[in-house]
């Protein structure tokens, strides 16, 4: 006989629902950025996901940075300088 063991826990924090959105209007200049966390390979993979986002909503702008070091925040300065450039950023996260 087998006897399979779920090693799942159960959640110790209540779910909270992922609420935030992008409403997408092409009918004005839009710029996405992408930010790379530094891990290796992470700047191709967010070349990627720009270049993906771009032939899917044709028209946009993407910018893209790097923060550099995977084991530290981003600073206040980047971050800024991203916001004051973009409407949206997807930022790569893990490795």
């Amino acid at each position: 006989m087998i006897h399979f063991v779920d090693p799942r826990a159960q959640p110790s924090a209540p779910v909270e629902p992922y609420e935030l959105q992008w409403d997408v209007d092409l009918d004005t200049p839009q710029v996405v950025g992408v930010l790379a966390n530094g891990f290796p390979d992470s700047v191709p993979f967010c070349d990627e996901v720009g270049a993906a986002l771009a032939r899917r909503l044709p028209g946009i702008t993407v910018r893209a940075w790097n923060k550099g070091n995977a084991s530290a925040p981003a600073s206040d300065e980047l971050l800024d300088a991203i916001a004051g450039e973009v409407s949206v950023c997807v930022a790569a996260y893990g490795h």
